[in-house]
């Protein structure tokens, strides 16, 4: 007598199949989360090295030249990249484009521009910097630009002219970045916009 016995292969239920999905995809958001994470932590950690190196050059500048390299007196302005009223062009400018401010930059070529002038922070060059600092063809108006691609802030504590700048916190400069969110209200550090501002 034969038997009709049926021996089915092994296989996953469908409430098994839903459950393996359900954990990989648990982890996928887990993996994908702790890269942004580490990656917001990492450009962070990225600006603040970069403002303690801008803040040195501006110290060795001073040391130099008496002063610190002087803003216009915007008060309470809001610091907004979009709206060109950052002044991370100054910057550049006074620390390696054109320090003695003579009208004559370093120059690109071999033999060319101003070679009585020092560059304060040779990492500001954008022909040959790694870190992606500078946005601009290494020229006058050049500007240095945090790890989220926004410009840095920075305020003297006195404008050309030697007044005050009102709106300056410190002593002697402000110079911060407006964070992820490339927003920023210095006169106004509680507000929504300065939540992920960087200062010095």
């Amino acid at each position: 007598m034969k038997s009709n016995s049926r021996r089915g292969l092994p296989a996953f239920t469908l409430i098994e199949l839903m459950a393996v999905i359900t954990i990989i995809v648990i982890l996928a958001a887990l993996v994908v989360g702790g890269l942004s994470f580490v990656t917001d932590r990492q450009a962070k950690e990225k600006a603040r090295v970069q403002i303690a190196l801008l803040s040195k050059a501006l110290e060795d500048y001073k040391a130099d030249n008496g002063e610190y390299p002087p803003t216009p007196n915007k008060g309470g302005t809001q610091f907004k990249a979009t709206a060109g009223t950052s002044t991370s062009s100054i910057l550049f400018d006074y620390l390696y484009f054109d320090s003695d401010q003579d009208g004559t930059g370093v120059g690109t070529a071999a033999g060319s521009g101003d070679k009585d002038q020092r560059i304060y922070l040779a990492d500001l060059d954008p022909l040959t910097n790694k870190q992606g600092w500078t946005t601009g063809n290494a020229g006058n108006g050049t500007i240095v630009t945090d790890p989220w691609g926004n410009q840095y802030c920075y305020r003297s504590a006195k404008d050309k002219t030697g007044k005050e700048n009102s709106a300056t916190e410190n002593p002697d400069f402000d110079l911060w970045s407006m964070g992820k969110d490339g927003k920023s209200r210095p006169a106004d550090r509680s507000h929504a916009e300065s939540a992920d501002d960087i200062y010095q």
